[in-house]
């Protein structure tokens, strides 16, 4: 942030800023539903996929002559599927999480492509689902007033609720939980219906800001959340994944983003970006978990 303030005058100036957070809302709801998951030890891949998907779906629904809150609630029930699916693989079939996960997530890849054949899903007229994610409120947007508000609601979520402190107990030692009294697979399954809901409020509020589903449109929201994700691990607590966190990694991730395309530097370079930032901020949570425990 340093480096691009000096490289770029415009870089803090409070139009720049509110693009930043504007540009990091969808990531940020995204990856605060993905830290559910991950305090409890456990990862999802499919949640870029899933957003891609439900943006095809819903957009694809409005096409056909549906109403867009009928398609909303049927996209939602596709995250709220997709998370049972998940959860009963890893906690019922005993599937590794990242195997689990990863085949949802191509299957999802298959089903977008069923849907939409590929081709792009065109709701740019209409304007009341347009505005659901386009436009201000007291000179900031609309975006932003998203994240805080589902932000906060899983801060409550995870701090303050018996889901919150088993979710945590089944990330420190599962066994242990179980065997007091914490309904394991019930945790988990739940945790992974939080991160399918998630993805799909972010694959609707992207298509809604872009006027269209597109078939890949969300695949990379998979990298930067758990960049940054992990990036908020090293925020306040050593290692440990937290809401607030998250978010802070987020709004670091898209700072970095936007100074890199005032500097014009080529749009491939953020995969690169977003690459060494995960490898940065994994060892970075590694080593605060480490001085933790020590």
């Amino acid at each position: 942030v340093a480096l691009f303030a000096v490289a770029s005058p415009y870089y803090l100036t409070p139009t720049n800023l509110l693009e930043i957070l504007n540009a990091a809302a969808l990531s940020g709801i995204i990856s605060c539903g993905l830290t559910i998951i991950l305090v409890s030890g456990l990862f999802d891949l499919s949640l870029g996929y899933l957003a891609s998907c439900s943006g095809i779906l819903i957009t694809h629904l409005m096409g056909l002559g549906m109403s867009f809150p009928l398609a909303i609630l049927i996209g939602l029930a596709t995250g709220v599927l997709t998370g049972l699916v998940n959860g009963f693989l890893v906690t019922r079939w005993h599937i590794n999480a990242l195997v689990a996960t990863l085949g949802t997530g191509s299957c999802l890849v298959g089903v977008n492509y069923v849907i939409s054949g590929g081709s792009p899903q065109d709701v740019s007229q209409n304007d009341a689902f347009a505005s659901l994610a386009i436009g201000h409120v007291l000179g900031i947007p609309k975006l932003v007033y998203y994240l805080v508000a589902i932000a906060a609601i899983l801060w409550v979520l995870l701090n303050k609720t018996d889901f919150g402190r088993n979710i945590q107990a089944c990330g420190g030692n599962a066994e242990a939980a179980r065997l007091a009294g914490v309904r394991v697979s019930l945790t988990i399954t739940l945790g992974y219906i939080v991160v399918g809901v998630c993805a799909v409020i972010t694959g609707l509020l992207l298509a809604s800001s872009i006027g269209s589903g597109q078939v890949t449109a969300g695949d990379t929201f998979t990298l930067s959340s758990f960049a940054a994700a992990f990036l908020g691990s090293t925020v306040m607590r050593e290692g440990q994944f937290h809401i607030v966190g998250t978010v802070v990694g987020v709004i670091l991730v898209s700072a970095g983003f936007n100074g890199l395309a005032l500097l014009g530097v080529p749009a491939y370079a953020e995969n690169l970006f977003s690459g060494l930032l995960l490898i940065c901020a994994v060892a970075f949570s590694s080593l605060g978990r480490s001085l933790s425990e020590a």
